[in-house]
C-alpha cells in the first residue's frame, strides 16, 4: 500500500510506501500510514493498492482498514480522501462509493 500526501489544497506532497503484502495478505500497522503525512505537514492522504487476484472489489478486510485509518486520521487531523484499489485493467475508489 501507498499513500499520497496531500496539503490544505489537495496538492501532492509526495508517496509513502505503508506496507508491502504477499499475493494473500497486507498487514498494515496504523502508524505506518500516517509517519511520513505527519512528517511533510500533510492536510490529508489517498490511500492506493493492489489486489494481485486482479479483482478491485474491496474485502471486508479492505473496509475495516479504511474505516481505522479514517478514525486515525481524525485524531491527527489528516483526512483520509480516498482508498482506491487496482486489479487488472480496473479500479475501485471509496470516493466513488465502492
Amino acid at each position: 500500500m501507498i499513500a499520497g500526501a496531500l496539503d490544505c489544497k489537495n496538492r501532492l506532497l509526495g508517496w509513502s510506501i505503508i506496507a508491502v503484502g504477499s499475493s494473500e495478505r497486507m498487514l498494515v500497522r496504523i502508524g505506518d500510514a500516517f509517519t511520513d503525512a505527519v512528517r511533510m505537514g500533510a492536510s490529508g492522504v489517498i490511500l492506493v493498492h493492489n489486489h494481485p487476484s486482479g479483482s478491485a472489489e474491496p474485502s471486508a478486510e479492505d473496509r475495516a482498514l479504511t474505516e481505522r485509518l479514517e478514525q486515525a486520521g481524525e485524531l491527527l487531523g489528516i483526512r483520509v480522501l480516498d482508498h482506491i484499489i487496482t486489479g487488472d485493467g480496473e479500479y475501485r475508489s471509496k470516493g466513488e462509493g465502492w
